[in-house]
């Protein structure tokens, strides 16, 4: 599908005021979910919505589509950008919620975890405390995983950073990055389009890079470690149940390894809570 192509809610909404009655009530069924298009058949679907087979098909042309199986191949790739409502369903709310929750979140640890070596981890714990400076970056859900990290790294790592503030670019922190820096990039669906560019930038800056995605993210050759996250969920929102327990993992084992000044650290950190009667 061309990038410039109309999707194909845009086609959907763009199409209402010219419906007939029947249409116009399978569009509306569409609209509300429109990924369980890419999971039934013509018939299937013409049921759920109650309307004809007809019907069925004389919408799919009306909307610029050769047959129904081209736009279910197209609902499916627009499906995988990761948009709540392609993801949605009729049958949220079922029994068993939370048990499929627990189940898939379980899952995702297991599979993500099984990708890792404790080698790996306390090769990045390493470079996160040797680092001149750590940049931590990320958009949309990312920005706040980002900022979790950061904090959580903070308590015994000073000089980490979750950039672009407001009114910053991105650009003005990436000319400051130095080799003997450390970038961490959270790139979780749905990802801006520059996202690529910008871990270019950051692999081109000679920092070592640390990338962390969902499973969706082909395996990046140029950064120091890519690490793929299982997210996947039994509802509409992502699960980010494993990248969680990534940064949990990543922080404590940075300050078991921070050592003495380590310990400094979070005994001045204290002593401030103290002093202030913060906490």
């Amino acid at each position: 599908m061309s990038s410039a192509a109309p999707s194909f809610l845009a086609r959907v909404r763009d199409s209402l005021q010219a419906l007939h009655p029947a249409e116009r009530k399978l569009a509306d069924f569409m609209l509300d979910f429109p990924g369980e298009l890419a999971s039934y058949s013509a018939s299937e679907l013409a049921r759920l919505a109650e309307v004809s087979n007809a019907t069925v098909t004389r919408l799919i042309k009306r909307l610029g589509y050769q047959n129904y199986d081209e736009a279910r191949r197209l609902v499916r790739e627009e499906k995988q950008t990761g948009s709540p409502l392609f993801l949605a369903d009729r049958a949220s709310g079922i029994e068993k919620l939370f048990e499929a929750h627990a189940e898939q979140g379980q899952d995702n640890l297991r599979r993500t975890f099984a990708r890792l070596s404790e080698q790996q981890v306390a090769a990045i714990a390493d470079a996160l405390l040797s680092a001149r400076k750590v940049w931590v970056t990320g958009f949309r859900s990312s920005h706040a995983i980002a900022t979790y990290f950061r904090w959580q790294i903070f308590q015994v790592k000073e000089d980490i950073h979750v950039v672009p503030n407001a009114g910053d670019t991105l650009g003005e922190y990436l000319a400051s990055i130095a080799p003997q820096d450390l970038v961490v990039i959270f790139g979780l669906r749905r990802r801006p389009l520059r996202l690529d560019d910008i871990v270019t930038q950051a692999v081109a800056s000679g920092a070592p890079v640390l990338y962390v995605t969902d499973e969706l993210v082909a395996t990046r050759g140029d950064v120091r470690w890519h690490i793929r996250c299982a997210c996947a969920a039994p509802g509409p929102l992502d699960n980010h149940v494993s990248v969680i327990a990534l940064c949990h993992l990543l922080a404590n084992r940075v300050m078991e390894t921070s050592g003495a000044s380590g310990r400094d650290r979070l005994t001045a950190i204290e002593a401030e809570h103290d002093a202030f009667g913060e906490m």
